[in-house]
């Protein structure tokens, strides 16, 4: 899509034509655009039917009913923040007295929109002139234009003096994929740490694979999990330096690091845990084992057994039936001898792929019984553990 095609959208034609194609489905797309090509420009008629798909695609991330209404590139489907995380981050910086932020690398604006949700003034900023474009025509869509401005611009020739706040979310991919090194990010981290030290407060969206011996000393790191998918980490400035966190949403639950020494190492007890994986990237499970008076199976890996169950917001529990070594075949024939149909493959330390091992162990699912099978090392060796959700 191009600045004109996006423009061409924000018509009275183009609205009209994005109510029309609605809900089209993708198997009569090509007779939907044909008959409309009739009497619409053609351009304009594929650029609407390009953004019922891309709004489609965004309900997940921001809900049927703002995504409807909202307008969309595809990489701002992509990059942009869930509502869930988005919010959360906004009623932060609103509890620690924030009424303005500078929104640097704003993208179509879903940080945007919460900031202004949250009843903070926003400067949303962006180089890119369609992205930018995208961010100010849903401010005015959610009816959030008094409260933000979207200026086209590059973020490291912006003025944040003046803002209560600074919110940065760098670009993380290229055109190889993925960016991995934060002084590759664009901007870098290193810039956007000197220009978060400038505000009273601020906020530096990163990868949750983020090593942390690359948080600065004078940030604290949380990383975040919905619904049990870890989708970011965040260095705040101006509240707890050193403080790590792990924040689970819904909720949000949060379980803030101890410093505590690694937990033991046993035998596996009745009990697996799987801790959430913000808890692991933050680098607490051994607070989740403290919680659970557990310890690992194995110093390497992060899962923790117990003998007695506890209910935990920050670990999975399932209940081990059998301790076997890892055997492809003695795994087949336990499940064809339990009646599995129903076959759930978890690993960690392990190089087998839950899918080919699927297929090899239960090529034709039948049974009216359900196994979770994890594939892991205990003290070192190569080990299955069944078991069901506790």
């Amino acid at each position: 899509m191009n600045d004109l095609s996006f423009a061409s959208l924000l018509t009275p034609e183009g609205r009209a034509l994005l109510d029309e194609v609605r809900g089209t489905a993708p198997a009569r797309e090509l007779a939907v655009a044909t008959r409309l090509r009739r009497e619409h420009p053609a351009d304009l008629v594929s650029a609407a039917l390009a953004q019922a798909r891309l709004r489609e695609r965004a309900a997940a991330k921001f809900g049927a009913e703002d995504a409807e209404r909202m307008f969309f590139t595809a990489n701002g489907v992509e990059q942009s923040t869930r509502t869930a995380v988005a919010a959360h981050r906004a009623g932060r910086l609103r509890e620690l007295g924030a009424t303005s932020v500078a929104d640097l690398c704003c993208g179509i604006g879903g940080d945007a929109i919460a900031f202004a949700r949250a009843g903070i003034r926003v400067l949303a900023v962006d180089r890119d002139p369609l992205t930018a474009a995208a961010a100010r025509a849903n401010a005015e869509a959610l009816g959030l234009s008094a409260l933000i401005e979207v200026r086209e611009a590059d973020v490291t020739e912006v003025d944040v003096s003046g803002y209560d706040a600074v919110f940065v979310d760098p670009a993380r991919r290229g055109g190889r994929g993925r960016i991995f090194d934060p002084e590759a990010y664009s901007p870098p981290l290193s810039w956007a740490v000197a220009t978060a030290l400038k505000a009273p407060h601020a906020a530096l969206k990163v990868a949750p694979g983020i090593p942390h011996e690359a948080v600065p000393t004078a940030a604290e790191a949380e990383w975040i999990s919905d619904g049990g998918d870890v989708k970011e980490a965040v260095l705040w400035f101006g509240t707890q330096p050193g403080l790590v966190r792990a924040t689970l949403l819904p909720g949000p639950r949060v379980l803030r690091g101890r410093a505590l020494p690694d937990p033991p190492v046993r035998a596996p007890g009745r009990y697996l845990y799987e801790p959430d994986g913000a808890a692991i990237r933050a680098h607490l499970v051994a607070e989740v084992a403290e919680e659970l008076d557990g310890g690992l199976i194995d110093e390497t890996i992060a899962y923790v057994t117990a003998d007695e169950h506890r209910d935990s917001p920050y670990a999975t529990a399932y209940e081990i039936t059998d301790r076997l070594p890892f055997n492809v075949k003695r795994l087949k024939a336990l499940l064809r001898e339990r009646e599995v149909g129903v076959l759930t493959v978890k690993k960690r330390g392990s190089a087998v792929e839950p899918e080919e091992l699927r297929r090899k162990v239960l090529p034709k699912p039948h049974g009216p019984n359900a196994v979770t099978v994890f594939l892991t090392r205990v003290a070192g060796a190569p080990t299955m553990l069944l078991g069901h959700p506790a």
